[in-house]
């Protein structure tokens, strides 16, 4: 059985996103939740928060044990860019991209044994 949480329209670049969420991927929630904690980077808040959704759902809708969970599946999808413009001298414009993510993190209980 498996627990899955999504973020979407998170106004994160998806490059600086997958930097956190591949320090994560495949380890116990209460290892990932501390070393979320301790790194210094800004995805990690919105990254915490679907960590801590997932595991809220494996525990409240699937009646999952919340001490044997663990990170199965966690990505980043790109979603769309909001296109914004700077002016610069001379009449110029010059094109400022700010990107969104998708943020997906799944939890499984691990098997005994």
């Amino acid at each position: 059985m498996e627990a899955k949480a999504t973020a979407r329209y998170v106004r994160i670049s998806p490059r600086k996103a997958r930097e956190v969420i591949d320090m994560i991927r495949g380890k116990n929630i209460e290892e990932a939740l501390g070393i979320l904690q301790l790194t210094p980077k800004g995805a990690t808040k919105p990254i915490e928060k679907v960590v801590k959704s997932a595991q809220a759902n494996a525990e409240n809708n699937f009646e999952m044990n919340p001490d044997s969970l663990y990170i199965s599946e966690c990505y980043v999808d790109e979603g769309p860019t909001l296109k914004r413009f700077r002016p610069r001298a001379m009449g110029r414009a010059t094109p400022i991209n700010k990107k969104t993510s998708h943020l997906t993190v799944v939890v499984k209980e691990q098997k005994e044994g």
